[in-house]
């Protein structure tokens, strides 16, 4: 991620833990039931969400991981991640960085590619595959404008480039996409 992501971050959380209404919205709870039920297991031994905001997607994936881990830049939103889903460990942290360790078998990036600059997102992608070689990678995808370097699909398709794996579309909406990594061979 690059300072100024990370500062439009910070600016963009100053107002409040939930800058994008993701508790009250009814789109963003729809995006995240949609993004439950593109996972391509019933239950997973070791989840990681990457820029996991206020925690209110780990809401819904956590109740079928052992272990859930979220990782976000700013600070205000693990605090809140934390109130929202306790029995999760949350980690403030920029990326790209050094990802919380273990052998995950769920990696998820909702809206967050885009906020990286190309060598960040290969830097990421080959994290991604050090910390789960074999785990299911959801990625969901904003389609609108993101007043980043990146537009979101662009962000993708680099992530996905670099990581060497397959990835299948599937759920498309006018606004976002979620894609899934297909079995690591």
């Amino acid at each position: 991620m690059t300072a100024v992501s990370v500062q439009k971050l910070q600016e963009i959380y100053a107002t409040g833990d939930d800058p994008w209404a993701f508790r009250t919205s009814a789109y963003e709870q729809a995006k995240f039931a949609a993004t439950r039920a593109a996972l391509p297991r019933n239950a997973y031994r070791s989840a990681l969400e990457i820029g996991c905001g206020n925690g209110e997607l780990a809401r819904h994936i956590a109740p079928v991981c052992e272990r859930y881990t979220g990782v976000d830049a700013v600070e205000r939103a693990i605090i809140a991640a934390r109130k929202a889903v306790p029995q999760g460990k949350f980690v403030c942290q920029f990326l790209p960085g050094d990802l919380p360790g273990g052998d995950h078998d769920l990696i998820l990036l909702s809206e967050i590619l885009y906020f990286l600059d190309e060598p960040g997102l290969k830097r990421l992608a080959r994290q991604v595959g050090r910390g789960g070689p074999s785990a299911d990678i959801v990625c969901v995808t904003w389609l609108g404008p993101t007043g980043n370097a990146l537009g979101g699909v662009e962000a993708l398709e680099l992530f996905i480039a670099a990581t060497g794996r397959h990835f299948q579309l599937v759920t498309q909406t006018d606004k976002y996409r979620i894609d899934v990594s297909e079995p690591h061979a």
